[in-house]
């Protein structure tokens, strides 16, 4: 069989656009298909850090007034860094501006995103179906998340769309929610609007509109999988969730080891592996310095690099501050988020000054610094559909410290009994959602510290955990065959007929 030709469909794409771990996927995955032979390409909104970025960009198409945007040009070129072939819609009325992707520079959300991600998925959709480039063709559709939703929707209802459609859950809290009144700006027809299409409790959703239309639904952990089935995880959504089971799969995330290897890391003091170990004592002196912590080599130093935000389990952290220091841990806190979250943070290290360090920034150079210079990475999640930083942790050796929920789950195994005797254990695990749970976990972690054989033993099996992404781009592109055996046998699409088709012209550059 061929290599399947396969179109990405995301808001952002790291190192120019990123907000979390949505980012790094689309940077990662579609460079590991095409290692593995795929024909993997990008569609991404015209940002103006990734409009910028586009190298040799050459017009596709140019399209009449679309979603209030009077000038929309679709470009084709290549991202640099990876090379990874990207389409990207500049459309300057909708995508150049300040503030960050989704909200403006106080942090409110731009009131137009409706029509920003209508654009996006109403694009993606007529790329699948042939009509802006009539070189290629995708296979198969893969949009990502609530701001990809749309495009499952627009191209279930092209009659000329051949494409699978795959649709990723990267985090169903997020779900691009709207009014109704503003549904005809959408151009789907009336039968879109109800119970079993975009319609969720009153508003209109995105993010359903990828999961009722989708051939197929992905998340990013095999445990995620299984939790969004749930009133607990599904926020709302589990039971659209559950009358799709039978196309519901879970492929974990990973991690990228050209950026992420401690050995050849730019922003470290000194280079490590898991065979040479002393560049790490060499990162955390120099981390203890930068934040101004007191330069104790024996004491067990606990990082969190993270949205400050409750489903990231700040405040169980906040709540556990007297046994952290109880225990005698340094913690180092670095990212941005929730104000009440921020300043309780700010306290914290105001009382604590040689024991707490918390930096309020977005600093990817410092969040390096910060898995190499820890003894152990703090992910006290709520809920955590794949979760990064975990992984990051595994092969800088800083021992993560998780709770069991979703790709967390999936990829740290707890230091206890049996694994811990056989030499199996990569980190520190617990159940409950409370500060008493973190932590007695805490307590557990020093007592492991204070045996230096047994800690440096579950250092090297977790800096030799192999968490790559070739590992999962051979799983969805075992994923992607299926889906499009399956398509090709023939099922009926939904009728959405009367959606718009593009007027425009090809680029002749």
């Amino acid at each position: 069989m061929r290599a399947p030709k396969l179109l990405h469909v995301a808001a952002e794409v790291f190192p120019f656009v990123k907000t979390g771990g949505l980012g790094d996927v689309a940077a990662a995955l579609p460079a590991a298909l095409g290692r593995a032979g795929a024909d993997a390409r990008l569609l991404l909104p015209g940002l103006p850090a990734i409009a910028e970025a586009l190298q040799q960009p050459r017009t596709v198409f140019r399209f009449g007034p679309l979603f209030g945007a009077a000038r929309i040009t679709l470009l084709f070129g290549h991202l640099p860094g990876s090379g990874v072939p990207a389409y990207v819609i500049d459309a300057p009325y909708l995508y150049r501006r300040g503030g960050g992707p989704y909200q403006d520079a106080s942090g409110t959300a731009w009131p137009d995103n409706l029509q920003r991600f209508a654009l996006l998925g109403w694009v993606a959709a007529h790329l699948a179906a042939g009509e802006l480039d009539e070189a290629w063709t995708p296979d198969v559709l893969h949009a990502h998340d609530w701001h990809a939703g749309l495009a499952c929707t627009y191209a279930k209802g092209h009659p000329a769309t051949a494409a699978a459609l795959l649709f990723t859950v990267h985090n169903l809290a997020f779900q691009g929610l709207f009014a109704t009144v503003d549904f005809p700006q959408l151009a789907l027809p009336a039968s879109t609007l109800d119970s079993h299409g975009l319609e969720f409790h009153g508003q209109l959703s995105f993010m359903k509109g990828g999961l009722q239309f989708a051939d197929r639904i992905t998340t990013v952990s095999p445990t995620h999988a299984r939790e969004i089935a749930t009133p607990e995880f599904g926020f709302g959504l589990d039971g659209v969730i559950r009358s799709r089971q039978a196309v519901v799969s879970g492929i974990l995330n990973g991690v990228d080891y050209d950026v992420w290897n401690p050995a050849r890391d730019p922003a470290l003091a000194a280079p490590y592996d898991a065979e040479h170990i002393d560049g790490k004592v060499r990162c955390k002196q120099a981390l203890q310095h930068e934040l101004r912590l007191a330069p104790e080599a024996n004491t067990p130093l606990l990082a969190m690099v993270s949205r400050l935000t409750p489903q990231k389990g700040v405040d169980l952290v906040l709540g556990a501050m007297g046994p952290l220091q109880a225990c005698g841990v340094q913690l180092a806190v670095v990212g941005t988020g929730d104000p009440g979250l921020e300043a309780a943070l700010r306290e914290a290290a105001r009382t604590h000054p040689s024991r707490v360090a918390v930096r309020l920034v977005y600093d990817e150079a410092l969040a390096h610094r910060m898995v190499a210079g820890a003894d152990a990475m703090l992910v006290p999640s709520r809920f955590e559909p794949c979760g990064l930083t975990q992984m990051y942790g595994l092969r800088y050796g800083a021992l993560p410290l998780v709770r069991r929920v979703g790709g967390l789950a999936d990829t740290v195994v707890d230091a206890a009994g049996p694994a811990l005797r056989e030499g199996r254990a990569t980190g520190f695990v617990f159940d409950a959602a409370t500060p008493a749970a973190l932590g007695r976990t805490v307590e557990r972690l020093v007592a492991l510290y204070r045996q230096p054989a047994a800690w440096r033993a579950a250092m090297h099996t977790a800096m030799t955990r192999d968490f790559s992404w070739d590992h999962a781009a051979r799983d969805y592109l075992a994923l992607y065959r299926d889906t499009i055996a399956r398509s090709a046998g023939g099922t009926d699409a939904a009728d959405l007929s009367g959606a718009v088709h593009p007027a425009g012209t090809r680029g002749t550059t």
